[in-house]
């Protein structure tokens, strides 16, 4: 059964003061705004209580705060301000009580990080504006954006916000779908965050990726920045997943053909090939043949004859060459090249050139210990040991005979073809005083020396 006083309970407003009523605009003037909460007087409220004030029409219903039944004037005392206010705490307590998340606008920079209006001033902290506290704070003036409410104090009405874990919990669920829903192999898009030394950490919406610079492309790469700048958005292959960690490997250079698939059909032995100097060592000359493959020419392999101590002496960087494939390791990505293959080798003739016996002509062009090296043509040498140099003195250095330049007649006593050698001979160019020796003087002869 329903009694009438219940309805009238529920029908008749609340006039205590304190409590927050709903009432009508009756008339907008101004500078006030008169309002009538059905009590038995109305109450004004200042126009500049309102947000926009432009907007207002009587009839309009507002909240308004209860602050008197009656002043002076026999008016109620009514404000806009302090029930928003109320009902913003309020709001806000219970978001907090939740641990949910409130919208706010930034409105101002201030000693320490940024004021914030979510419905009351709450203060949040340059530490927990990002993941990385920002240098330039204005850029966040007059934009909105999500907060935690880290801090409450309800006596001082005091609110400290951060937008940091709001973004950390989102980049959190953002890496969890991440790992539940991609596979290794799978082909993602992402955007060139950070670019190191070592390679480029890729953003992959929320989740982050190492993309290695041995996984950038197939061919040689001195430095990341070379390749990618940040902000560029970039197709990859994802190529390991570790979830313990929540590391994530990438690779750009997999959504490409292997250059090294079919590569000893392409590159046999003994073929012909142009390339270009894209590297110059001590050991050797890096040539890159088609893009993503590169052969070396070993130091050994640029002359027959010429001695080069370093591949600049020859060649240049940038520099087009034609060298012969000497040989393809598909596992270890490398070919072998030589340069001095496009020419015939001088040591295959040499016989033909030096026979043993023979007597030759050069100069001395360098000498050691145990022999001195003649220079019988450009780029190949012979050698004329110690030994060969006198039947019967005895030379401890052949400086004692030479100096360095000195044009010079020997004998080719030895061909190593293998080897590349060629032995000389000095004393050979006379006979052997020991073979007659027995003959020139018998046992008990007188001889003066």
């Amino acid at each position: 059964m329903v009694h009438m006083q219940d309805v009238m309970a529920k029908a008749v407003p609340d006039f205590r003061e304190g409590s927050i009523v709903k009432g009508h605009i009756l008339e907008i003037r101004p500078r006030e705004v008169l309002v009538d909460i059905g009590y038995k007087s109305e109450g004004v409220i200042p126009l500049t209580e309102f947000e926009d004030p432009e907007s207002l029409e009587v009839g309009d219903e507002v909240d308004v705060l209860l602050e008197r039944l009656e002043n002076e004037e026999g008016m109620v005392v009514l404000s806009k301000e302090k029930a928003a206010y109320r009902q913003n705490w309020n709001k806000i307590v219970s978001v907090f009580e939740e641990d949910g998340l409130i919208k706010g606008k930034v409105k101002s920079v201030v000693k320490g990080g940024l004021m914030v209006n979510i419905g009351v001033e709450a203060f949040l902290p340059a530490s927990q504006i990002d993941i990385v506290p920002p240098k330039d704070l204005q850029q966040f003036v007059g934009n909105s954006y999500d907060f935690k409410i880290v801090k409450l104090n309800d006596d001082r009405k005091n609110v400290v916000l951060s937008r940091r874990e709001v973004i950390e919990q989102e980049r959190s669920e953002k890496r969890q779908r991440f790992m539940e829903s991609v596979q290794v192999g799978d082909r993602v898009v992402g955007t060139v965050k950070n670019l190191t030394d070592f390679g480029a950490f890729i953003d992959l919406d929320g989740m982050d990726g190492l993309l290695h610079v041995t996984d950038m492309t197939w061919g040689r790469l001195g430095h990341p920045s070379e390749l990618l700048k940040v902000g560029q958005q970039l197709e990859v292959v994802v190529l390991d997943i570790n979830k313990e960690k929540e590391r994530v490997s990438l690779g750009l250079k997999q959504t490409q053909k292997n250059p090294w698939d079919q590569i000893e059909e392409r590159f046999p032995a003994g073929q012909r090939i142009k390339g270009r100097i894209t590297n110059l060592v001590p050991y050797g000359a890096f040539v890159e043949i088609e893009e993503g493959v590169e052969g070396l020419i070993h130091v050994s392999e640029l002359s027959w004859t010429k001695r080069i101590l370093r591949p600049s002496d020859i060649l240049t960087v940038g520099q087009e060459v034609e060298a012969v494939v000497l040989g393809v390791n598909k596992e270890e990505q490398k070919i072998s090249l030589g340069l001095r293959q496009l020419e015939p080798n001088p040591w295959d003739e040499i016989e033909k050139k030096f026979t043993i016996g023979s007597r030759v002509k050069g100069k001395i062009r360098n000498m050691t210990a145990y022999g001195a090296f003649v220079e019988l043509e450009e780029g190949i040498d012979g050698m004329i040991h110690v030994s060969d140099l006198s039947w019967t003195r005895k030379i401890n250095h052949p400086s004692e005979m030479f100096k360095k330049g000195d044009e010079v007649e020997a004998v080719v006593i030895d061909i190593d073809k293998v080897n590349q050698r060629i032995s000389l001979g000095i004393k050979q160019l006379t006979e052997d005083p020991w073979k007659t020796i027995d003959q020139k003087y018998k046992i008990g002869d007188l001889v003066q020396g």
